[in-house]
Parts: C-alpha cells; sequence; structure tokens
C-alpha cells in the first residue's frame, strides 16, 4: 500500500510521458518530516544524468519547522536506480527526451519518485489536449444526466 503525498500534474499537460520508472530519494531527515505532510514542489522539477548518477534538481521542500536557506530547499538530491537505468535514460536524454518527476510517494515506509521520461508538447499540442478533456467532460455529463432519467 502506497500513500501519495504531491503529484505533478503540470508534467502531464507540458509533457508526452512516455515511460515511468521508480526511484528512491536520498533525502535529509527534515525533508522526509516535509515530504510526509506535503510541503514539496514538483513544478519545475528535472532530472539530469551526471557522473553516472541520477540528481534531482529545482525540487522545493520546505522547511519542517524553522525557516531555512532558499539553497537548502531547493538543493540536488540523489536518486537511487539502477545502472542500466540510468544507462538507459542517459541514452534516451541524448535523443532528445526529458526526464521529470510525476509524484513523490511512500512504498514500504520509504520515499520513492515516479519519473517520467517525457518529449515536450507544443502549444497547439497542449490546446488540443485540453479540447479533448473538454469533449471527455461534456460526454460524461451528459451520459450523467441521461442516466437520472
Amino acid at each position: 500500500m502506497s500513500q501519495i503525498f504531491k503529484v505533478n500534474k503540470r508534467a502531464s499537460f507540458d509533457y508526452a510521458i512516455l515511460e515511468t520508472f521508480t526511484a528512491g530519494i536520498a533525502l535529509l531527515g527534515w525533508e522526509v518530516k516535509s515530504v510526509k505532510k506535503g510541503n514539496v514542489s514538483l513544478k519545475e522539477g528535472f532530472v539530469r544524468i551526471r557522473n553516472g548518477e541520477a540528481i534531482l534538481l529545482n525540487v522545493h521542500i520546505s522547511s519542517y519547522q524553522k525557516p531555512m536557506a532558499e539553497e537548502e530547499t531547493t538543493r540536488t538530491r540523489k536518486l537511487l536506480l539502477q545502472k542500466r537505468e540510468i544507462d538507459y535514460l542517459q541514452k534516451k536524454l541524448q535523443a532528445g527526451l526529458t526526464i521529470v518527476p510525476l509524484k513523490i510517494f511512500a512504498k514500504k515506509g520509504l520515499i520513492k519518485l515516479e519519473i517520467g521520461l517525457a518529449q515536450g508538447r507544443k502549444k497547439y499540442d497542449k490546446r488540443e489536449v485540453l479540447k479533448k478533456k473538454a469533449i471527455e467532460h461534456d460526454i460524461a455529463v451528459a451520459l450523467k444526466e441521461r442516466n437520472r432519467e
């Protein structure tokens, strides 16, 4: 049973998610407490691979109790992935794709991050997604009203 703390809704709008991976995160004690309270922002986060390690950047984890410096709340965090997964992601990054955080959750008491291998969407693609969602919503409302009668 996993408990979801935060979902990056913006990622599914800005990117077409091709594959997902689950990674552990190297966090400090106060960061774990803040994540469990839901004080984390994944919106501007992304993953880079440096020296054979996956690094999580631009993810803001608010301080648990006392105010902290901005550098500490958005510091780089190491992602715990298998070597073959890192090699695979490295090849895909060179092909022009990007890696974005999708959601942060707990699994068996450990904080995990679901990352997605994604391709950026153009502005017209985003409009198309909005139109599809609006049409699906209208259909769902119409069916619901029809079932009431």
